[in-house]
């Protein structure tokens, strides 16, 4: 069977390299463009004629609506992966033609799954919401992880690599690795692959591209 070929359209490119490891790490998934507004996501999508787009809404020189009718009409089909979790935008996307409607904070699980079933000409709405944000959070401290531990999964799950953390958070390298093999220990996982999709899937990577991941903790 050949992979769902992917296009990736948010205008964060930390949060594009979360996202592609994830995507790339599927046997049946592969992102073969990327781009950063609405005349561009077009552009590359007539390029390169994928199965599915991974849109962002609120890009810069972006008109949602119109973005979503012009990949329908090239036959492509769009999972919305937004941070507004209103009626009203669902409703405006899938009135668009969007086949999918997935909440930044509910993905990971949510945003494979729509990916999956758009593929396979179905629709796809995953709910979230600030109540199911609040208790992933939570989640994740049950799960024992220290303030700085989440800081340092948090970044891993927007793409940063362990030299670009320790510049953010003003911490060696060294000490950098120290957190993400405690957290890999205290979460019984192995690979980046791994902390990006736990990231996700807790609601630790939202929309505003880790702009407020990088304040120190005491």
């Amino acid at each position: 069977m050949k992979p769902v070929r992917v296009v990736l359209a948010d205008d964060h490119t930390v949060l594009r390299a979360g996202l592609r490891l994830l995507l790339d790490g599927q046997e049946d998934m592969t992102v073969v463009a990327e781009a950063a507004d609405g005349p561009e996501t077009v552009r590359k999508a007539r390029q390169v004629r994928p199965d599915v787009v991974v849109l962002d809404l609120t890009m810069p020189r972006t008109d949602p609506v119109a973005t979503i009718r012009q990949l329908s009409r090239l036959g492509v089909r769009t999972v919305v992966l937004t941070m507004h979790d209103d009626r009203a935008y669902v409703e405006a996307a899938l009135a668009a033609g969007a086949r999918a409607y997935v909440v930044k904070k509910a993905a990971d699980v949510e945003l494979l799954a729509a990916i999956r079933a758009v593929n396979r000409g179905s629709r796809f709405l995953a709910g979230s919401g600030r109540a199911m944000d609040r208790r992933r959070r939570a989640a994740a401290r049950v799960r024992g992880l220290s303030a700085r531990e989440e800081q340092v999964l948090r970044l891993i799950g927007y793409g940063f690599t362990n030299r670009e953390i320790a510049a953010r958070l003003r911490l060696s390298t060294k000490t950098v690795e120290t957190f993400r093999a405690r957290v890999c220990e205290k979460l019984s996982l192995r690979s980046r692959a791994d902390l990006v999709r736990y990231a996700l899937r807790m609601g630790l990577v939202g929309g505003e591209g880790g702009q407020d991941s990088g304040d120190p903790v005491a």
